[in-house]
């Protein structure tokens, strides 16, 4: 089973919360929907029942067509997504800093 990433861990388990991890991960690629779907571990189906979502709140923006695929990418201009852009870099530092501070304790201890 596959370690649960630090942001699901926060948010919780949910296709929204794999789909946003996915996004902050990669928020300066662009991908095609079948892409988000694989690397987010949901179904098809149950992103396009959030897709429409996605798009009416400007989360997802269109960048470029390439062939018929239609290419997105998360919209970090907008001030919702640069909040969750701070807390999933807030986890990630926290998780740094405990990880030293566990080194440090245990080095002492030895």
């Amino acid at each position: 089973m596959k370690e649960q990433s630090l942001f699901i861990a926060f948010m919780g388990e949910s296709p929204t919360a794999r789909v946003f991890d996915y996004l902050l991960t990669v928020r300066e690629l662009d991908f095609c929907i079948s892409d988000l779907a694989d690397n987010a571990h949901i179904g098809r189906a149950t992103l396009y029942r959030i897709w429409k979502n996605l798009i009416d709140r400007n989360i997802l923006i269109a960048t470029r067509t390439i062939g018929k695929a239609k290419l997105y990418k998360l919209n970090t201009a907008d001030p919702k997504i640069r909040k969750l852009i701070e807390i999933d870099d807030m986890l990630v530092l926290e998780a740094l800093k405990n990880k030293v501070h566990a080194k440090k304790t245990l080095k002492v201890l030895s």
